[in-house]
């Protein structure tokens, strides 16, 4: 094995998007072996929760976990740090301020999502929205079937599979691999501020991100999110911040549907605060929000200068 490390760092760039289609399809055949087998041994049938969140687990690991390790492996001689899994040298705060500045946008992505919500399709491709937003239902109302659990036993699976996985697994494929694989070269901390390719690819993975998802009417915030994930890798120099703000987005919707649900509450509250009636809620969540974001860059590239 150790003699693949590395051994194709100078293919040409068609031959590595091969390579990791061929890596994504491989792990993807496994992880559908793996299902079916899951599915008769437990005897099961397909619309079972619990086997589906079996499914979602399998699907992140197999698609977007694997995929990136394993070709890592072959394009570098250090594929730890190409993939940009090292500690970062940043301080405890960013720790801190990194889930802060999801926690306090939840409203703001409330309002972004209500604003795309707004937005419709020319006439001529009206069947195309119509065929969207009845998949964005499903999938609306897969995910809250998912979210209906009644013990910690059930939130924690959720964590695991809805949050950690699904976390772990996308930014490894969106930003160590994407994202680096988009700049002229493997960058470094603050690189953005000196390359404007770094820019340009923080932003083209961010709407691949948003895309893969077919959500067109979240479309918005989840590409500004997935901007912010990137800038947050560029910036720290390490995936495991971008990590941390993507579980905590995830994690804080499954927790408070957790308590929601467990409580007799309305849900509606979750996807419409900062909107209507509380429109100065997502206002002053996005102006918070953008405080703490450029407060993060500056500490980071205050940091840079020091070192």
């Amino acid at each position: 094995m150790s003699r693949l490390r590395g051994r194709y760092k100078e293919s040409k760039p068609l031959f590595k998007v091969l390579q990791w289609i061929g890596a994504v399809c491989l792990f993807t055949i496994i992880a559908m072996v793996l299902m079916v087998a899951f599915q008769r041994l437990a005897g099961v049938s397909a619309q079972n929760i619990n086997y589906l969140k079996v499914v979602q687990a399998l699907q992140s690991v197999g698609v977007f976990l694997l995929p990136p390790l394993c070709v890592a492996y072959l394009w570098s001689d250090e594929p730890y740090r190409w993939l940009h899994l090292q500690k970062p040298s940043s301080g405890a705060v960013i720790w801190v301020l990194v889930p802060l500045s999801i926690i306090v946008s939840f409203p703001c992505v409330n309002l972004l999502t209500h604003l795309n919500e707004q937005l419709s399709m020319p006439s001529f491709l009206e069947p195309l929205e119509q065929t969207m937003k009845e998949m964005e239902l499903r999938a609306q109302e897969l995910t809250e079937s998912f979210l209906q659990v009644s013990s910690v036993g059930g939130l924690v699976v959720n964590l695991i599979v809805m949050a950690f996985l699904a976390a772990m697994g996308e930014e490894l494929t969106f930003r160590s691999l994407l994202l680096n694989s988009f700049t002229s070269q493997s960058f470094q901390r603050g690189q953005v501020e000196r390359q404007a390719s770094a820019h340009i690819a923080v932003w083209v993975v961010a709407i691949i991100f948003s895309a893969i998802h077919f959500q067109f009417y979240g479309f918005l915030p989840r590409m500004l999110l997935g901007a912010y994930f990137g800038y947050l890798l560029i910036w720290t120099g390490s995936v495991w911040i971008p990590v941390l703000a993507h579980f905590t987005n995830n994690a804080f919707a499954v927790t408070a549907s957790y308590v929601v649900y467990n409580n007799d509450m309305d849900t509606a509250w979750l996807e419409t605060l900062g909107t209507g009636e509380t429109l100065w809620v997502g206002i002053v969540s996005m102006v918070l929000s953008v405080i703490i974001i450029l407060y993060i860059r500056k500490i980071q590239l205050m940091g840079i200068k020091s070192e």
